[in-house]
């Protein structure tokens, strides 16, 4: 059986983007036809200035709201990062492989780095370099295949591309995974700014939906979301990136396709009230079960227990092999 790995990274509230994008997916497909691990990536979530206590509020909470949409601890493997030292183990091994002309050309590290100096603060080390963390989080389990959004492509490539050069260096140790994407909506874009993805860690106010924003807020947000000149509903990216958002969030909602819904709307108003409703709908169950799970929280803390025990049961042979391989001495 295959093994698929993925993660979301606690630096802000969960949107709909990271449910439609990612975390649906995982839990109405990838948990039952792969050995699935999922990961609370909250040692990413320090590469930038934080709060400590809200790190870990944020943390539980994704565990949670993950919990909430579906994924099984029966069928799939949940789990916070930290808890596992195989991860900051083996991304060491990868910044020994890696190169600094690769983390400086990763596009994420070039708009990170930008805002926060624009902001007059400092560029942590750790933003530099978390694209090897986020490539030991991956090698470290022999994964097969990487579910992520376009924004993340750029990231699994370069994991690609250490593990092919640690294997060639100091023998065949890592497999080579590949990224794979959903086929709707592998990017929610920002309600305000549809030429801007809708983002959990930057963004605020009235273009990004929550996944556990109450009904009334959600349709608020949708109905004054930005469109397009003209009044034809057409699905064109370049072109009408307001309305073609809409589209693909209503089909990602439904099942559909953004295109076939584009010859069912003749007014804006149609079309975003529908798209409320269907996202209101969509979040309805899961927030029901989040708020069961908040209620019993030891459930949700033996879940992660158990899935770091079963991480470390995985990740740990193959991160000895690595040290190993590359030349250190077994303890």
């Amino acid at each position: 059986m295959k093994r698929i790995f993925s993660g979301v990274k606690p630096t802000g509230h969960l949107t709909l983007g990271n449910y439609l994008g990612a975390v649906r997916r995982w839990a109405d497909v990838d948990q039952h036809e792969a050995e699935a691990l999922f990961c609370v990536v909250d040692l990413h979530a320090l590469t930038v200035d934080h709060d400590p206590a809200r790190v870990r509020r944020l943390s539980r909470q994704a565990a949670t709201l993950m919990l909430a949409a579906g994924l099984d601890p029966e069928l799939c493997t949940v789990f916070v990062q930290s808890h596992v030292d195989e991860h900051a183990r083996l991304s060491y091994l990868m910044e020994c492989v890696a190169t600094d002309g690769e983390m400086r050309r990763m596009i994420q590290y070039r708009e990170k780095a930008a805002r926060e100096q624009q902001r007059g603060g400092s560029v942590r080390l750790s933003l530099l370099t978390y694209p090897v963390l986020m490539a030991a989080d991956i090698l470290a389990y022999g994964t097969d295949d990487v579910p992520v959004g376009d924004d993340q492509t750029q990231h699994v490539e370069l994991t690609r591309d250490l593990a092919v050069r640690f294997n060639q260096r100091y023998g065949h140790t890592f497999v080579v995974p590949r990224a794979t994407r959903p086929k709707v909506a592998a990017r929610v874009m920002n309600l305000q700014e549809p030429t801007s993805k809708m983002g959990k860690s930057d963004d605020v106010g009235p273009g990004v939906v929550y996944l556990l924003d109450e009904p009334e807020a959600v349709r608020k947000k949708i109905m004054r979301a930005v469109t397009d000149s003209g009044r034809d509903v057409v699905y064109d990216r370049e072109s009408r990136p307001g309305v073609s958002n809409l589209l693909e969030i209503l089909a990602a909602c439904e099942g559909g396709s953004p295109e076939a819904l584009s010859g069912v709307y003749t007014s804006y108003g149609a079309l975003k009230k529908d798209t409320a409703e269907a996202v209101v709908e969509l979040l309805r169950p899961l927030q029901e079960r989040h708020k069961a799970l908040c209620a019993d929280p030891g459930y949700v803390e033996g879940v992660l227990r158990d899935g770091a025990r079963r991480a470390r049961e995985l990740a740990r042979p193959r991160v000895d092999a690595a040290y190993r391989a590359i030349g250190l001495l077994e303890a």
